[in-house]
This record gives structure tokens, sequence and C-alpha cells, in this order.
């Protein structure tokens, strides 16, 4: 691990400190992670998961780190230094390219603050801070001019807010439900980025240009999300499916979208004690091709050899619609604790079973995400004690 990461991961423990300093203590009453409709009723890393009670206030947070490599097509690894090479003009049927991914690292700190307004109705808004960075390879004319066999594409900044909301449609007992169904809805807003620039490319010709897509911070459309969640319970087992569709319904400026996604989530929990459980998760993901392609810019090519030839090839796969989209389908394992009362802490590690890519892509290798999750009781609570946090707020 390098000191940037270090860093990162120093930097979240600290705020997650002093955020349980100061939050406010005022349901002291519930104590545990029994609670059938709020809390640790669902793993951290599926969305809809950590409902509060009703008319109290959640505040989540999520840094997530994600490693990619392993450059192939399908499910087959391939050797990088075979697509290596001089592009050909035409739609380059050679296959070859000036520069290839060989590895990237993402960082997204998720941050959600919701609230629940009846016993069947939640609401709340997540913000997605992310930073990548990916490793590419240079073919042997690209060393030549660049005097580097390597160089890292960079970028960072705020991606695309997402608005959602959970509405139970079915429980069998209103307060504590071993068995209950709720429709997700979400809206995805392109706060995101589709505008950064390629600025650490080794030449200064080149850093004008888009970076690809996978390297920009948003989709650049309104993308809603529609899902149906089933939890069930049976002490000390929890379980449940969650399955949500996100259509990409336009284009956006850059005059492409990216591919319609379908996920699932299965998961098993089982309770060790009062504030301990342990959890096992299957996670697919299926994301189809990128619609449309990137439109150049004024001030760079877009990863095209010639500024506004529609027919000159691609200097790397990254730029090419379609190696995009993938099928996939991960194992997840982690623990959910409870520390003190309303504060939970989620950890989940998560590798692929079956990964398979469009076309020539890199491949997602595994993801560390570590949850943070306060609840904060109104007096309108019914867990509402009047108990003041220990600063005295």
């Amino acid at each position: 691990m390098n000191l940037s990461k270090i860093f990162v991961l120093l930097k979240s423990c600290l705020i997650f400190s002093l955020i349980a300093l100061i939050s406010p203590l005022s349901s002291y009453a519930y104590v545990g992670l029994c609670c059938g409709k709020c809390g640790g009723n669902m793993p951290m890393n599926i969305p809809g998961g950590g409902i509060p009670e009703t008319h109290e206030f959640r505040l989540k947070i999520s840094p997530m780190y994600m490693n990619m490599g392993r450059f192939g097509s399908g499910t087959k690894s391939l050797n990088v230094d075979d697509y290596l090479g001089m592009p050909v003009m035409g739609g380059n049927p050679t296959g070859k390219y000036m520069a290839v991914p060989t590895n990237m690292d993402m960082y997204m700190g998720n941050i959600t603050l919701g609230y629940s307004f009846s016993d069947d109705f939640f609401g709340g808004l997540m913000l997605m801070p992310t930073k990548k960075s990916m490793d590419m390879k240079f073919s042997t004319m690209m060393q030549g001019m660049t005097g580097k066999a390597r160089f890292t594409m960079k970028s960072e900044g705020l991606g695309d807010i997402m608005l959602m909301t959970k509405y139970r449609l079915y429980a069998d007992d209103p307060l504590i439900p071993a068995s209950q169904v709720s429709f997700f809805g979400g809206l995805s807003l392109p706060t995101g980025s589709i505008n950064m620039k390629n600025k650490t490319h080794p030449l200064t010709m080149r850093q004008g240009e888009l970076l690809p897509y996978g390297m920009q911070l948003g989709s650049g459309t309104f993308d809603p999300t529609i899902g149906v969640l089933y939890e069930g319970s049976a002490s000390p087992y929890w379980w449940g499916l969650n399955m949500m569709y996100t259509p990409r319904l336009d284009k956006n400026s850059k005059k492409y979208s990216l591919g319609d996604e379908f996920r699932f989530d299965m998961y098993g929990m089982y309770q060790l004690s009062y504030n301990l459980l342990a959890q096992m998760q299957l996670n697919g993901s299926f994301q189809g091709k990128i619609k449309g392609e990137m439109k150049e810019a004024t001030e760079g090519t877009s990863g095209r050899a010639t500024q506004g030839n529609a027919a000159s090839p691609y200097m790397t796969p990254l730029w090419d619609p379609k190696n995009s989209g993938h099928g996939k389908v991960s194992i997840t394992a982690g623990m959910q604790w409870q520390p003190l009362p309303s504060h939970i802490i989620d950890l989940n590690v998560g590798v692929p079973l079956y990964n398979q890519v469009n076309g020539t892509q890199i491949r997602e290798n595994f993801r560390v995400m570590l949850t943070w999750y306060i609840e904060i009781p109104t007096p309108k609570s019914r867990r509402y004690t009047g108990s003041k946090s220990k600063l005295g707020f």
C-alpha cells in the first residue's frame, strides 16, 4: 500500500472518530442489532440498507476502494504487449494501440443523509466524491516519443448525486417484521463531470483531449433507478434479495450514454451476539455497451489520431465504445458491529466469481468498503429519550 492510500485511510478514520464524538446519542434505549426495520437490517454496501426508525435521520459514510487489472476479453486474460503497436487508419483492423490499460485504482467516499417520514416511507440523497487513477503502458513508438514506458491517467471530483426513496409495500408486522417487501426509487443527477481532460499525458499536445469514458466522473444524464427489495428474518438469521434496474433514457452533451444496468444482491446474515453479526453476499452486475460515441473536444482529439476525422483509429481501447459493458457476479463477506447505541460499523470485502467483459478491458480484482452508520432520533421518534450527546449538545 503506497503513502497516498495510507493517507486516505487515516483521513477516513479521523472523520469517523469526530462524528462518533459529536453525534447525538439520544436513543440509548436501543442497544444491539436486533431492529427489524432500522439500522443493521441489511448489508451497508447495498443501496437501501440502513433505514432508520420513523422520524429519525441517518448519516452513512462509506469510503470504498476498488482495484482493477487483468486485461482481457470476455472471461479470458490477454497479454497487454500483444495489443501494443501502430494503429491502422480505417477502423484499426489489427487491434493495435499506442497505449493499453494495465491497472486502475478507484476511491469513492459515499456520503448518504436520509430521513424516515413514516413507518413506510424513507427519503435521502447520496454524494459520491470520487478519485480515479489508471496506469497505461505505451507502445515502443510512444516510449521513444515520450521517454516513458508508462503514464497514469487521473481524475478527481464530485460524482453524480443520487436522490433516493424506499417505500415499504408489505410487512407482516409494522414494527418488527419477519418478512417485508419494499420499492426502491432513485434518480441520479448529472453533477459528475464528463469534461475531464487527459492532463497527465506526457505529450503536451494530448493534454487537452478528453479522458476516456471510464475515467469521467459521471454519466452526463439523468438516470432513474427502480428496484424491489425483500427482507426476511428468523432470529438469529437475516436474509434478503434486492433487484434494481437503471435505464439510460437519453444521450449526454458529448453524444453518448452509458449502458443500461441491472443488478441483484442476495445476502444472508447471522447474529453472533447482541452487537455483532457476520454476513455473506452474492452480488450481480450486468451493464450494456455505451451507446453513441464521445464527441470530440474542440481543444483535443478525444483519443483520435486526427482532429475531426472520425475514421482515424483509437489510440487506446478505452475510447472505443465497443470495449464497454460487463457481466459480473461477486461474492462478498463482511461483519457488522455496534460500538455504541445508534452507531454501526460495517466492513465488507468482495471478489468476482465470474467476470465477463465486452471487447478488451481490464476487470475488477476486488473491492473493500468500510461504513460508519449513525441514527439520529428527533423528538417525534418513538425511541427518543431526550438525552444529550457526550459533549452536551
